[in-house]
């Protein structure tokens, strides 16, 4: 993670719907959004503050890997594991942080999640 001066002073985790001002070449590499829609009210991003990803592996997906195939797949990802963060400033001057949750949920949903994560 980055070492940028906004800390979140509140924590949401909640799913959002997100728009893109260009067309997504990779959807399970997304760039940072141009709008986001949380509890029915849509945010246009004005600025994006910071962004970084984490490719550790959570729950059942930290458990199958060997160990020194799971410390290559923490460096470079691979399939369905990782987040993309994004802490951004939208119009009037909120900063939120979000992310995109590469992990599938099932076999019929296997698109990742966008959440918002917190605000600053």
């Amino acid at each position: 993670m980055d070492d940028f001066p906004i800390k979140l002073q509140n924590f949401y985790s909640e799913p959002i719907t997100v728009t893109f001002d260009r067309e997504l070449i990779l959807e399970k590499t997304p760039f940072c959004p141009g709008t986001f829609t949380w509890r029915g009210d849509t945010y246009k991003i004005v600025e994006m503050l910071s962004t970084w990803v984490d490719n550790r592996r959570r729950g059942r997906m930290a458990r199958n890997m060997q160990p020194q195939h799971a410390a290559v797949a923490a460096n470079r990802g691979s399939w369905g594991v990782g987040r993309y963060y994004f802490r951004v400033r939208v119009e009037g001057g909120r900063v939120f942080e979000l992310y995109y949750d590469r992990a599938p949920k099932d076999a019929d949903a296997r698109k990742g999640t966008w959440i918002l994560y917190g605000e600053g």
